[in-house]
This record gives C-alpha cells, structure tokens and sequence, in this order.
C-alpha cells in the first residue's frame, strides 16, 4: 500500500527525489533532492501536446510507453540510495500527483522503502512560505559588516566550523552578493530555491543567534525577504576591516580558481560602464588579459567598492569592530566575545 507523508514529518531523515522533469527541477525544488525524472523536458512536452491535442487517455499512453523503458534503470539508481543511505525515501512531483504516485508505488509494491511526499512540491513551498517568518522571529542575528574582500565570508565559515550557526546569504543565491559577484558561480539561484535555502539554514539552528553577513536585499538575482531584512537592522553588528594586501589576497582566492574567470571578469566589467569612465573600463580589461588581477581588485575596491559601501557603513553603531588578518582568530575573538558580551550578560 502507498504511504503518503507530508514534508514536514520527512524532513529530519529522509532523501527525497524529485521526478519531475529536469527544467522543473532546476527553477525550483526541494533543497537537495535528487532529480529522477520520469520524463525528460522534450518528452514532458510531448505528452503535454498529446493530452491538449488528443486525449487524457492518448497522454497516458504515451506516458506508460516512455516509462516502460526506464523502469530498470530507475531501479538501479533506487537500490543504490537504498544501499549508500539509512534514510527514508520519499518521492515528489508538482503536486502529488500521477509522476510521483506511480513511482512511489511502483517501487515499494516490489519491496523497496520510499513512499510519497502529500502535495508535492506545491504543498512543500506552501510550508517554506509559512514557516519561514515564524523562524525568523526566533532568530537573533549577529551581522558582520565590512568592505568587500575582508573576510566576512571566510569568518562565517570559520564561525560554523567552531560549531556556530551561520546562514550564508550568498552560498543560498550561488552569487557573491556585488556587481562582479557571479564570477565563477554558474547559474544564480531562484527566488523560490533561495527562500528554501535560507529555510534549511534557519531550521537546522539549535541556538537563536545566527551569525550573517551584511548584505543590500538583493543578492545576486534573489531577494532576501523584507521581514529578514528588517531584523536584521535590528540585531547586533560588528564591523570588520583589512589591510589592502590582506583584501586583494582573499578575492584573489574567491575570484580566480575558475578557468573562466578571465572571461567572466571582462564581461562582467563592461556592466560597470555606467560608474567607471570607458578609459577606465578599457585599462581594467587589458589588465584582465595580462592576468595581473591584484591591479583590477585594488581599483575596483578603491574607486567602486569602497565609495559605495562608505555610507552604508555609517548606517550603524558597531557593538564590536575588528581587523582581519587571519580569519580564524578572528571568528575564535568573535566567539569569545560573543560569549562574554552577550551570552554572558
């Protein structure tokens, strides 16, 4: 018999695939499911012509044809989670429909332990969407300011190593956050993966403070959501600097282990037209093909980027400032003061 679970009883410990057609899956899904699709875009586009042009029954055939074929390769992939995991396995489509509950139910009347996830995809966004303020009135954030390439993404990391909570704005929408800050990232996230994103994020915390950097609401493509936003002002800042050398080593790390980062850099550069003058523009290029990249960073961060963030930075009144020189003292002296100003009041 079919067992059917809604998300919410599933999230702890299950794995949860996805069998929607890959396109679906890409704009927007359940964080870290595995795409398993029944039908491939160009096949899901057939039955959808078959069902608008023909009949239910016509689609369905069509349907059951396709399938058919892929049935023993579907097992193949199910064993294997079978056997690399000790999790539930639990499918989903759009809405709980026909994809999921054939699959769910093909595979577990021969045995196997996955079930259905009630409402599919649909009913698992209505949950983020719900949930996601009620968790964010519990958070407590402590946000990390500071000009570009000092070190606030490498703090956080360093932070969640020592066992703290951190939600990473920018991993959550794959983009840095700046102009240049889908370099070497691939496609940025949607508006409805990164609200997921930042719900695992949330959801995962023991504790009710969250360290976060500093970011406008838009981050890349995405928009971090205004109730977030709004509390975020609300929380403890520190604020953190670096030296040049110390900035310009840092987004040499984070800008140039892509291959395609010339590339990249120099079309990503033409979008400054509208800040920087078209002289300047050409000499930032010409420094890009010359592979000397420690001359772009410390233009960009002098004559772009600090200008810009000069009067956000005035924004606030800093609980703590800092200089950066290594990042892991500086998340170890971020803890200990966290520990004697505000766990320990």
């Amino acid at each position: 018999m079919l067992i059917t679970r809604p998300y919410e009883k599933l999230k702890d410990n299950s794995i949860f695939i996805d069998v929607r057609s890959p396109g679906e899956h890409s704009s927007e899904r359940i964080i870290d499911s595995i795409n398993i699709p029944l039908f491939n875009d160009e096949e899901r586009s057939l039955i959808g012509t078959a069902y608008k042009q023909q009949s239910v029954t016509e689609a369905r055939r069509l349907g059951v044809e396709i399938v058919s074929k892929k049935l023993p390769n579907f097992f193949g992939k199910i064993n294997e989670l079978i056997d690399s995991e000790d999790k539930q396995l639990a499918a989903y489509c759009a809405r709980g429909g026909y994809r999921s509950t054939f699959f769910a139910s093909a595979f577990s009347s021969v045995g196997m332990n996955i079930i259905k996830v009630d409402g599919g995809y649909k009913k698992y966004r209505k949950y983020i969407y719900e949930n996601l303020p009620k968790l964010n009135d519990k958070m407590k954030y402590i946000v990390i300011h500071g000009n570009t390439g000092v070190g606030k993404t490498e703090i956080l990391n360093e932070l969640k190593k020592e066992g703290e909570y951190i939600l990473d704005f920018e991993k959550a929408a794959n983009h840095r956050g700046s102009l240049l800050g889908g370099i070497g990232l691939g496609e940025p996230s949607s508006q409805k993966n990164f609200e997921s994103k930042i719900f695992n994020y949330m959801d995962k915390a023991k504790d009710d403070y969250i360290f976060v950097e500093a970011e406008s609401r838009r981050v890349g493509s995405a928009m971090i959501p205004k109730y977030i936003h709004d509390k975020m002002k609300s929380g403890i800042h520190i604020y953190v600097d670096a030296s040049t050398e110390k900035r310009i080593e840092i987004l040499r790390n984070d800008y140039i282990q892509n291959k395609f980062w010339k590339e990249e850099s120099i079309k990503n550069i033409d979008r400054l037209k509208k800040y920087i003058s078209k002289e300047r523009i050409k000499e930032l290029k010409n420094k890009v093909e010359n592979n000397d990249f420690d001359y772009v960073a410390k233009e960009l961060m002098i004559n772009y980027y600090d200008s810009m963030y000069q009067n956000k930075s005035k924004e606030y009144d800093y609980d703590l400032e800092l200089k950066n020189d290594n990042s892991y003292k500086t998340a170890i002296e971020i803890i200990n003061w966290k520990k004697e100003n505000i766990l320990g009041k």
